[in-house]
């Protein structure tokens, strides 16, 4: 006789939802989050009573339960995973003592993700700043959860059908010549390529690569890093059956002829992609960790401190990521389910 029973991939995706520094927006994107999340069971990993003073403040409905694996919470109420937080938080003031905070929740996020507790984690903003006050180093959640996943990371940004990749992320302007390398490079847009097919579903997606330096180094008059790395690494990939093209100067890489023309983009540091990108899709953009063993997406703004607390922090872009991730999840159980 068979079964009738739903099947992993009958039901929705669970998400969790680390709402990053306490003092910022972040708790109050997640409480807004709360109110509808159609197509996903979220759960909310943070501190239950900061969640509650928050939905106060903004005259929302909160109603939570513990989340337990594998259990249907009541209908009209959201999950949370409890992390304490380690001082009385107010809105908009950093205090150094709540920076573990913010790591044990990404922890248990990156745990519940490896051990199939979850199927994606949705990360608010966190304050770099204060985590490094609190003698913790911290450059990015990207660099962070690759660090507890052991593996290497590639920061993507997506608003609508702009994808753009970094190949190095949150270094010092003047470190990012030495850190373009061939096997960077190489391992950068392999990874890209390879997140297109089986996370995007595009089966023979389409990069293009920017140039380091302006006008893609002029035949070597304005620097040599597209003759000397860039080029041979595109060979290198075309050879293998990777469709990449350039190098091309940044500031013709994105005009809308040629943004109709690719999947994806490839930028050689952090300003030059996400410059244009923030521009053409601030409020809508999306951050993706690839290389990950797992899907992890991520707002594309900063915590916003003045505006925690207020109800006037604009929830688009969690909305995005939260929309993204379980695009993502959904494609991953297909792959995983027999045919």
């Amino acid at each position: 006789m068979s079964s009738s029973a739903p099947t992993r991939s009958d039901t929705p995706p669970v998400i969790a939802v680390t709402p990053g520094e306490p003092a910022g927006i972040g708790p109050d994107l997640a409480v807004m989050l709360a109110q509808r999340h159609a197509g996903a069971r979220l759960v909310l990993i943070a501190d239950p009573d900061l969640l509650a003073t928050r939905a106060r403040a903004l005259g929302l409905p909160l109603r939570t339960v513990e989340f337990v694996p594998g259990q249907t919470p009541a209908t009209g109420t959201v999950e949370v995973l409890a992390c304490r937080v380690r001082a009385e938080v107010r809105a908009g003031q950093l205090d150094t003592a709540n920076a573990p905070y913010v790591l044990e929740c990404l922890d248990r996020a990156a745990r519940g993700c490896l051990d199939n507790s979850f199927d994606a984690m949705l990360t608010g903003p966190v304050h770099k700043g204060v985590i490094n006050d609190a003698l913790i180093p911290f450059t990015g959640h990207t660099e962070y959860l690759a660090d507890a996943a052991g593996c290497r990371p590639v920061m993507m940004l997506a608003a609508g059908a702009l994808r753009v990749a970094l190949v190095t992320t949150h270094v010092a302007l003047r470190a990012v010549p030495d850190l373009i390398t061939r096997p960077t490079l190489e391992f950068t847009l392999r990874t890209v390529a390879s997140a297109l097919v089986t996370q995007f579903g595009l089966r023979t997606p389409r990069i293009l690569v920017c140039g380091l330096n302006p006008h893609a180094g002029e035949g070597g008059h304005m620097g040599r890093e597209e003759i000397d790395t860039i080029e041979p690494v595109l060979a290198e990939c075309r050879s293998s059956g990777l469709d990449v093209r350039g190098p091309l100067p940044a500031d013709t890489a994105f005009t809308p002829d040629r943004l109709r023309e690719v999947d994806a983009i490839v930028a050689m540091y952090h300003d030059q992609g996400l410059t244009a990108l923030k521009a053409l899709g601030f409020g809508q953009a999306v951050n993706i960790t690839l290389g990950l063993p797992f899907i992890r997406t991520s707002v594309d703004h900063g915590t916003a401190l003045e505006l925690a607390g207020t109800g006037r922090a604009n929830p688009e872009s969690l909305q995005a990521a939260l929309a993204l991730a379980i695009e993502l999840a959904t494609n991953r159980r297909r792959r995983a389910t027999p045919a």
